[in-house]
């Protein structure tokens, strides 16, 4: 009986408690630790983070910002320092820009000889530079009753040539009292020598008709034309009409009585 007893409790003490606690334990603790260590952190690191810092920070950043910048510091200045030093220089100067730029000229469409379509541009506003010209001097060598003569034909003329230029010259001089009787001569171009022989009017040494002096009578014209005879103003000529500009016609002389 000690023999059966001791075969059969041997190899159940000894076999079953080894065996339950290498294979039981050993899976639990080398398995299932490391599955949730590995995989479950590493895919929240990896994946949350990375979105978070690109998506969304680059969306707060591009579009918030912008908008607070330009919304916000323009309200609270045009509300505490005013309208117009805020609105003036950021809206009004932003919006005139994109109207010129946006809004296209008007064009005006037409058809060649060839048959062609063509286009242009219709100017609404054009500015040139403005014309001046020069004033005429007063020369105190020549007689002041010159002078009378132009202003009196000045406030005599009239806007357009009526084709009496001499007559009206006529009428200042004899008015001015620098001639003491009316001259007869009918052709503006015999102005020069009538003046000359029968008045005391001299020649001057002008060829510009914008250099001659205030009060000077200038003789234009040819053999074969009637000619023309006017005053010099100081901001003009005048005859029968005023004109900022001389006649075109080609200068005799420039005279007048020393």
């Amino acid at each position: 009986m000690v023999q059966v007893i001791t075969q059969k409790s041997a190899p159940s003490t000894t076999d079953k408690p080894i065996k339950a606690i290498t294979k039981k334990r050993t899976p639990a603790t080398a398995k299932k630790p490391t599955q949730p260590v590995k995989q479950e952190p590493a895919q929240a690191i990896a994946k949350e983070p990375t979105q978070a810092m690109t998506k969304k920070p680059a969306s707060a950043i591009t579009q918030k910002p912008s908008q607070a910048v330009a919304k916000e510091p323009k309200r609270t200045i045009a509300k505490g320092l005013g309208p117009t030093f805020t609105m003036d220089p950021v809206r009004p100067m932003g919006q005139q820009i994109v109207s010129q730029t946006t809004q296209p000229y008007s064009r005006f469409s037409f058809k060649t000889a060839g048959g062609k379509k063509e286009s242009v541009p219709v100017i609404t506003q054009y500015y040139p530079n403005q014309i001046v010209y020069p004033y005429a001097k007063i020369d105190r060598h020549i007689d002041g009753r010159l002078m009378q003569a132009a202003t009196i034909a000045q406030e005599r003329a009239h806007a357009h040539s009526r084709s009496r230029c001499w007559h009206y010259v006529k009428d200042a001089l004899l008015a001015s009292g620098v001639i003491d009787s009316r001259p007869k001569t009918e052709l503006a171009r015999d102005a020069a020598s009538e003046l000359v022989s029968n008045y005391g009017f001299k020649r001057l040494p002008v060829s510009d008709p914008f250099s001659a002096p205030v009060g000077s009578v200038l003789v234009y014209g040819t053999a074969r034309s009637v000619g023309h005879v006017e005053l010099r103003t100081r901001d003009g000529f005048v005859s029968d009409f005023r004109s900022k500009t001389p006649s075109r016609r080609p200068l005799l002389g420039v005279y007048a009585k020393l």
